[in-house]
């Protein structure tokens, strides 16, 4: 009868105290928020409804945001608000730069993936890596670095592919992007031949699925009001613990000149936030261009045809690496099609689906909503993607053309099409991702065509801080000639 009373008493004990801590977390968050203040953006719910949607998360964001541009979740400690509002977001990234930050809140949850890296950090740290940064991805030396590291491993994407072609294998596309991503950013950022891509490097290929892994896990604790005590629980049981090309040596020069600043754990910040951008970006959006691309394969083949027309000018092509070598600076520049495609892929699909400030100060927005110190406010590339009134009434259809006038690329402002950031802030490896996106694409595009295994499975992503595609991107490929098992082989 005791252990009856104590397994009673305990259990009493337990939900009363669940009780109280989910009385004082709903109390938290629902007091002086201004909830019914008509000047502050409507109350939609709070960050925590964003479990019932967590899976399909950045479409559930699409659905809110086209009744309600600019909207409110409730936060323990703050508001976090959402839109999709053009003016807004120069607004926070540029004409009000200074009065927004990272915010210590998403600096606590993404300390663990990013750490002090430059996807992290404001202020001196900020400009410290920015500074230099800026001046390695404007050198000439690396820009031809990298491009050589390209063309090397798209012809050797282009002989792993042509052997599943032959074989008539089913193949995960995102996978082998991924894999030549990670080798290209280890050997242009690190000066490391990782040979992922091959195969050759087991280790490589467990780091990509730990990375991608504690990528979505850093992502939920966005919703999850107990990821601090879950980390101190698994902390607690884990023990203590310029004549060069790449982008580290010249880091590592660098911190010679501070090294008390730039000690090891922070140069390691700096090398996982470019590998983070180095392979993510990248093969994330090729991923989701070739997905378009086997649901549009007019589109593809108008593409196949451009890489024909605009390499035919070059010369001799008896060899994957003939036709590769031909891929020069000048006939990147003539692409202004696959520029279009590729850019049209990332309006749908940008690598980033939101990203944000938090205000250092009360702010009014352009909207003439309020906002306190401390509340967050986010843009949704994924959503702006799809809103009519940004990009018109076919703003979900996949249209290069809508990218050209009389065949040329027409650019547009970085605050409509955000998915390399804006302001202070743009991404600075914006040109040496798309140079790696067009190398990339060319080389596969001219030797195959491709067509989805199995076009009744729903391709979906996987909700994180990028755009995966969830289980991956499974294609055949086949080859445009008989003649091209000769050239890629020799």
């Amino acid at each position: 009868m005791d252990f009856l009373y104590a397994i009673f008493t305990f259990i009493a004990t337990a939900l009363l105290l669940l009780f109280i801590v989910f009385s004082a977390l709903t109390l938290k968050i629902f007091i002086g928020k201004s909830i019914k203040n008509s000047k502050y953006p409507p109350v939609i719910g709070t960050v925590f409804h964003q479990l019932f949607y967590f899976n399909r998360l950045y479409d559930y964001q699409t659905q809110v945001a086209r009744k309600h541009p600019t909207f409110r979740l409730l936060a323990p400690d703050q508001t976090e608000i959402y839109t999709t509002d053009t003016r807004i977001i120069e607004h926070i990234l540029k004409t009000n730069f200074d009065k927004y930050s990272k915010g210590q809140n998403n600096q606590e949850i993404v300390s663990d993936l990013f750490g002090n890296g430059i996807f992290a950090v404001d202020g001196d740290k900020w400009r410290q890596q920015r500074k230099l940064a800026s001046f390695e991805f404007s050198a000439r030396v690396l820009r031809d670095f990298s491009c050589a590291v390209f063309r090397k491993n798209a012809a050797k994407l282009v002989r792993t592919v042509i052997e599943l072609s032959v074989a008539n294998r089913v193949f995960d596309i995102q996978d082998l992007l991924m894999r030549c991503a990670l080798d290209s950013i280890f050997k242009v950022g690190f000066g490391v031949d990782l040979n992922c891509l091959e195969g050759s490097s087991k280790e490589g290929c467990a780091f990509i699925k730990a990375f991608d892994d504690s990528n979505a896990l850093s992502y939920w604790r966005f919703v999850d009001p107990f990821w601090k005590l879950k980390r101190r629980n698994q902390l607690a049981m884990q023990p203590d613990c310029n004549d060069k090309e790449d982008i580290l040596s010249r880091f590592l020069m660098e911190s010679e000149k501070n090294p008390e600043e730039m000690n090891d754990r922070y140069l390691r910040d700096i090398i996982l936030n470019f590998m983070l951008a180095g392979k993510d970006s990248t093969a994330n959006t090729l991923s989701w261009f070739f997905y378009m691309l086997c649901k549009n394969p007019l589109i593809q083949e108008r593409i196949a045809q451009e890489v024909r027309e605009v390499i035919s000018s070059q010369g001799s092509e008896d060899t994957i690496d003939d036709f590769i070598n031909n891929i020069t600076d000048e006939i990147l520049e003539k692409m202004h099609y696959l520029h279009a495609a590729l850019t049209e892929t990332l309006r749908l699909y940008p690598a980033v689906p939101v990203d944000g400030r938090c205000a250092e100060t009360d702010d009014i927005l352009p909207d003439g909503f309020k906002l306190k110190r401390g509340d967050g406010v986010y843009y949704m590339a994924y959503a702006m993607g799809r809103m009519s009134y940004i990009w018109g009434e076919n703003a979900e259809d996949f249209q290069p053309e809508r990218w050209l006038n009389n065949g040329i690329f027409q650019p547009e402002s970085p605050f409509k099409f955000i998915a390399f950031h804006a302001g202070p802030r743009i991404c600075l490896g914006k040109d040496f991702a798309y140079r790696q996106m067009k190398i990339v694409s060319m080389a596969l595009l001219r030797f195959f065509r491709f067509k989805l295994a199995d076009d009744t499975k729903s391709v979906t992503y996987r909700t994180m801080f990028t755009l995966h595609i969830d289980g991956g991107l499974h294609l055949h490929a086949v080859l445009r000639t008989d003649d091209d098992i000769g050239k890629i082989l020799t």
